[in-house]
């Protein structure tokens, strides 16, 4: 391991806003298959443990050096927004920064997100941005708006939660759709190019002007950034849609030549 990454792991540890739990806090061992998952102290309790006042609570997922998730926090700070990633050498950034200016209402949480509800208690998030999530091509259950990860959402969400998906990968996109068509889900606004939009009803303020790293990159090769946002409420189990993977392999394929 580098020293700038020791460096970076040791300033961790110092960081208040930065929450890294070992997996031996939230896993019990178990024989039978699947997650088997124990409450950490903090669930139920992020405003008043991570923040300094109570507000309605945004997650970012696989947030990466949490750029978005600070934009945000200065946008909104009538919001608490936490970051979650496992690279704890990513966070370190947004947590830096988030220290070093006082922010009080970004917090960041190093866990994967499969452990999502051993961290946050029921109705205790009011959203989720994914941003550039890799759309796990040739893995349904890998895809962070699967069926699968929309049942751990809604666990942990208030109702009329939404989710947004703002990203660059129009196979992700179509699946997405597909998933909320399927499950009857409210989509609020759909967006295959949100810089070419001729209407952008539903659209949050903050969708064109906070740039990631990697959105910025994608807009200089030329790709279109595209948007979805959806309540999660559902009652029952949420069911897989009708997609063609194979085609929307072939057109990320092409079109990104």
């Amino acid at each position: 391991m580098g020293h700038d990454k020791l460096r970076k792991f040791a300033e961790n540890e110092t960081f208040r806003c930065l929450l890294q739990p070992r997996s031996g806090e939230v896993l019990v061992p178990s024989q039978e298959p699947g997650l088997h998952l124990k409450d950490h102290p903090v669930k139920g309790n992020w405003c008043s443990r991570m923040f300094d006042a109570p507000r309605p609570v945004v997650l970012e997922l696989g947030c990466g050096k949490g750029d978005y998730t600070i934009a945000l926090a200065l946008k909104h700070p009538e919001f608490n927004y936490i970051g979650v990633d496992i690279k704890g050498a990513r966070l370190w950034k947004g947590a830096k920064y988030a220290t070093e200016n006082s922010l009080r209402n970004v917090a960041f949480l190093r866990t994967r997100i499969e452990f999502l509800e051993a961290f946050f208690a029921p109705g205790e998030i009011s959203q989720i941005w994914l941003t550039f999530s890799d759309p796990q091509m040739k893995s349904e259950n890998s895809r962070l708006t699967s069926p699968l990860f929309l049942e751990r959402y809604r666990s942990v969400m208030a109702r009329g939660g939404v989710v947004h998906l703002k990203t660059d990968s129009r196979f992700l996109h179509e699946y997405t759709r597909a998933v909320a068509e399927a499950n009857h889900l409210d989509i609020i606004a759909s967006s295959i190019d949100i810089y070419n939009e001729a209407s952008r009803e539903g659209f949050p303020d903050e969708l064109l002007t906070v740039q990631t790293f990697y959105e910025k990159m994608f807009l200089q090769m030329g790709l279109p950034i595209t948007y979805l946002s959806f309540v999660i409420d559902h009652e029952g189990r949420y069911i897989y849609p009708e997609f063609d993977p194979v085609f929307w392999r072939e057109f990320e394929k092409e079109r990104r030549g």
